[in-house]
């Protein structure tokens, strides 16, 4: 990976690291929360080795990509963020894309959207939202427990509740959502000097009022929102590691039938939440395959 690199893509100034060759098919790597594009270190340069031009953005509002001037957040800003960068970079339709947690959402939205833009797809750790959403309220106690995070930052508190005791939520989140990954200072650290300043902070905890909040939402992407549910046409791998504490494997259930045709459902053993992280060689063989070479 190189120096950090700038681009401007949906009127926003957005940082990324990148590998491969600048001509190359774009393979898109998009990070989710707490988290940062350097998330995607092990598979950039395999993506590079295998004839992509790999780009992992920091998300809108994670430092130092700039914070939106219109201040949104919705799950539609990722997917159209995603399709501009998209044109930005110079991608075609030979296009892949590949999104982890939040990014994984703004697969979804991006590949159903604009189709064209992708030949496939592949998401982590998040499964399609329209399964997720319509049975949010039959899940069990434990997993209302492992979202107790996402109802904090419904609340006021959110921001000084994040911040707290050197953001001590980010080191119990990573420590809980993927237990056996005891590597995760290096990762941490980066998400912190992401997210320090209260404005990029706020950011972050934005997206989860906005996933509830439909008056947080801009009609300029009402066309990507609505996109976000809706079963694309790109065929998509989805993996989930088996032992993700963040969300448990009883709510991947439905994953395949909100997927497109030709989709494949992957558990990964012993993995948890940042399974690309936790099991790198094993992740990049199954995305690498998945893919296949680029044309």
């Amino acid at each position: 990976m190189t120096q950090l690199k700038y681009v401007n893509a949906n009127e926003l100034e957005f940082a990324y690291l990148e590998a491969g060759p600048a001509d190359a098919p774009l393979a898109l790597c998009l990070h989710g929360f707490p988290d940062t594009a350097h998330t995607w270190r092990h598979l950039l340069p395999a993506l590079g080795d295998a004839g992509y031009h790999a780009v992992a953005p920091f998300l809108r509002g994670y430092a130092p990509t700039a914070i939106p001037a219109d201040g949104a957040y919705q799950a539609g800003a990722l997917a159209a963020d995603a399709n501009a960068l998209h044109d930005a970079l110079g991608g075609d339709g030979d296009a892949v894309l590949i999104g982890h947690d939040w990014g994984a959402i703004a697969a979804y939205g991006a590949t159903a959207h604009a189709p064209e833009r992708w030949r496939r797809a592949v998401t982590m750790a998040v499964p399609p939202l329209g399964g997720v959403l319509a049975d949010f309220f039959d899940y069990d106690y434990g997993q209302f427990k492992r979202s107790f995070y996402i109802f904090l930052f419904q609340t006021p508190l959110a921001e000084a509740g994040a911040a707290a005791h050197d953001m001590a939520l980010i080191d119990g989140l990573w420590r809980d959502w993927s237990p056996g990954y005891h590597h995760a200072e290096q990762d941490i650290a980066h998400v912190k000097e992401s997210l320090r300043e209260p404005a990029n902070l706020e950011a972050a905890i934005g997206y989860y009022r906005a996933l509830f909040d439909p008056s947080r939402h801009l009609e300029k992407y009402a066309a990507e929102q609505e996109a976000i549910t809706r079963t694309g046409e790109r065929p998509t791998l989805y993996l989930h590691g088996t032992a993700d504490g963040c969300i448990g494997t009883d709510v991947v259930g439905s994953a395949k039938d909100n997927l497109p045709p030709g989709s494949r459902v992957e558990l990964v053993e012993d993995a948890g939440h940042f399974l690309h992280l936790e099991r790198p060689e094993a992740i990049n063989r199954e995305i690498l395959t998945w893919l296949g070479s680029p044309s």
